[in-house]
């Protein structure tokens, strides 16, 4: 039974961005809501300026109407999907903010930092609230092992740092045609499939209306993009993986799962220090996928290769968790 249901959030998820992102970019377009290109970035970037932006709208509302909707038919609304939802519609709505500023001034700057850092700290203080009503523990598991260690209070700021962490790790994986859509996809699906072996039914449920979102934008986000979701998609992302990972009590392994968008995170830290502290950069650009690029690599050939880390990583962190 549950197995069908997961199929079904995942067909409806994917049925509804399919539908609804056909709409979205016409409209996008006219209203001149066009991505703008920095220049430092790769000069092949510069011929994307101008391409719909902010089509993580249509993967925000493909989550919400499915969630509703599956769980109307076929459990109750529970305070575990309302606070998944919370999280995701929350760094969302911060990421749409920063897309429209950027959109409406015509530049690629939007929010600050420290605004964006305000939004996503009151939304990791109400998702924390809602973890201490649902009672759960404080405690965080090694994978692989038995180790465990009860961090108590420490839990608060282990929390914060994820959402935060996750929700900007992801955001910089956001850089080529259908790179974070495809990754998204598979680190979701590793999630959902965790959750389902520890019977977690209603994080299952959003896991899989996560991946046939992605999946659908998928559709009109690959090479050459048709749209791309922008920080409302990237920001809602990230801030869910991170807000399933604490539902699944798999805090830890998300590093690994989600181990495509720590290493482009660290390219990036290494690059800065490398630049601040030597005067020389170790990478051609940062985030990694840009250094493949400037290296001759096609931009599919990038994506493609990072799938199939994303894919890698995905299944021995499931097997970590559920053979070992």
């Amino acid at each position: 039974m549950l197995e069908r249901v997961l199929l079904i959030a995942l067909l409806v998820s994917f049925g509804v961005a399919v539908i609804l992102s056909p709409l979205f970019i016409p409209f996008l377009r006219k209203l001149k809501f066009g991505q703008s290109i920095r220049d430092e970035g790769p000069e092949s970037h510069q011929k994307k300026s101008g391409t719909p932006t902010m089509g993580g709208i249509v993967i925000v509302l493909s989550i919400i109407a499915t969630t509703i909707f599956i769980s109307l038919q076929y459990l109750s609304f529970s305070l575990e999907i309302l606070l998944l939802l919370l999280v995701t519609v929350g760094f969302g709505l911060v990421g749409f903010l920063d897309d429209y500023i950027k959109v409406v001034k015509k530049r690629n700057l939007g929010l600050t930092s420290k605004q964006k850092l305000v939004g996503q700290l009151i939304i990791a203080g109400l998702f924390y609230w809602g973890l201490l009503q649902l009672g759960i523990s404080t405690v965080i598991t090694i994978p692989a092992t038995t180790i465990s260690l009860d961090i108590g209070w420490l839990y608060l700021p282990l929390v914060i740092v994820m959402l935060v962490g996750a929700s900007n790790a992801v955001n910089l994986t956001d850089g080529l045609d259908g790179l974070l859509a495809g990754t998204g996809a598979i680190a979701f699906g590793a999630f959902a499939i965790l959750a389902w072996y520890a019977d977690l039914i209603d994080v299952a449920i959003f896991s899989a209306a996560i991946v046939g979102a992605v999946l659908g934008f998928l559709v009109f986000n690959a090479h050459p993009a048709k749209v791309f979701m922008g920080d409302t998609g990237s920001l809602a992302l990230g801030g869910a993986i991170a807000a399933i990972a604490i539902m699944t009590k798999q805090e830890l392994l998300l590093v690994l799962i989600g181990g495509v968008f720590v290493i482009e995170t660290l390219s990036v830290i290494i690059q800065v220090i490398s630049f601040k502290t030597r005067g020389k950069r170790v990478f051609k650009m940062s985030p990694l996928h840009h250094h493949y690029e400037l290296s001759g690599w096609s931009e599919w050939r990038v994506v493609v290769t990072f799938w199939m880390v994303g894919m890698i990583l995905a299944v021995l962190g499931i097997y970590l968790e559920v053979w070992m």
